[in-house]
């Protein structure tokens, strides 16, 4: 494994509920919360992993501001063609924390508008997988539907319990859960707060591929390395395409579609994948 090329990792005097806490240095500060790095043979995979062991990951305030930091930092690289985001082999992130929000109003979180800034990881242009092991729940499994690919461990479980809580999903949960999985699923995950294990959410599709726990986060990784192998813009391009596809209707959507593949045709990744193909050699992006 190779560390980002501007990332220490150094011990930290362990925050209250975290024993296990160390963070990163970076140009822009310091990480509290998760783990930076690069993987890859190529240093070519953003690798974030959530670090809260003793609260199981759960996502508060100063993590997901980290997290949308990280993700700036990638996004700023241009050796990065795809991130990974991964928790521990116990939880992904077992949801939001509770503790911080108990007690906040309906004007604050009005006037806040509170989880917007969640929406950050589905705004990334760069291919962004999930790599869930143990409990996604709650705030955990929007944050996994954020993603643009989900890859689970044969022990992860995925929910929404938010309505034992006497609350509801609050940052997509029940908007992405149902274009995944279909409504009844949907519908009965949010209204009974129940679980659904790995090979359930594979067979909704909720996720496409499942592994063994041990093998999970370096097949994220080698995902990861086929998809920055490839040309990074047009892969923006096609995921933008992709991610269209729920907001628009059929016509509009092939319309759209149209106009990204006619516009690969200025690009010179384009020129150069089809005369590699032509001349039966490996195509050398330049992202351009």
């Amino acid at each position: 494994r190779k560390l980002h090329s501007f990332t220490v990792m150094q011990p930290l005097k362990p925050e209250k509920d975290n024993p296990y806490c160390w963070f990163s240095l970076h140009a822009g500060g310091q990480y509290e919360y998760i783990l930076v790095e690069k993987r890859g043979e190529k240093s070519d995979v953003g690798f974030i992993q959530l670090n809260r062991p003793k609260a199981l990951n759960a996502l508060c305030e100063g993590l997901m501001r980290e997290l949308r930091q990280a993700l700036d930092v990638f996004e700023a690289d241009g050796e990065v063609g795809a991130i990974v985001i991964t928790g521990s082999d116990r939880a992904f992130a077992a949801g939001a924390d509770i503790k911080e929000m108990q007690n906040k109003t309906f004007q604050e979180c009005y006037r806040t508008d509170f989880l917007a800034h969640w929406n950050r990881v589905s705004q990334s242009k760069k291919p962004v997988i999930a790599a869930v092991n143990g409990f996604a729940l709650g705030g955990g499994c929007e944050l996994a539907m954020m993603c643009d690919i989900i890859y689970a461990g044969e022990k992860a479980q995925f929910g929404q319990p938010e309505i034992l809580l006497g609350t509801i999903p609050g940052a997509g949960g029940t908007q992405r859960l149902t274009r995944a999985v279909g409504k009844s699923l949907a519908m009965e995950m949010v209204l009974t707060g129940d679980r659904i294990n790995a090979q359930d959410a594979k067979q909704s599709g909720l996720v496409s591929k499942v592994y063994p726990v041990d093998q999970l986060v370096s097949e994220a990784v080698k995902c990861g390395e086929k998809i920055a192998a490839n040309s990074k813009l047009v892969s923006a391009m096609a995921k933008e395409a992709v991610n269209a596809a729920f907001e628009m209707t059929l016509a509009e959507g092939n319309h759209f579609e149209k106009r990204l593949f006619h516009a690969t045709f200025a690009t010179g990744d384009q020129k150069e994948g089809m005369t590699a193909f032509v001349e039966k050699r490996k195509a050398s992006f330049q992202d351009s």
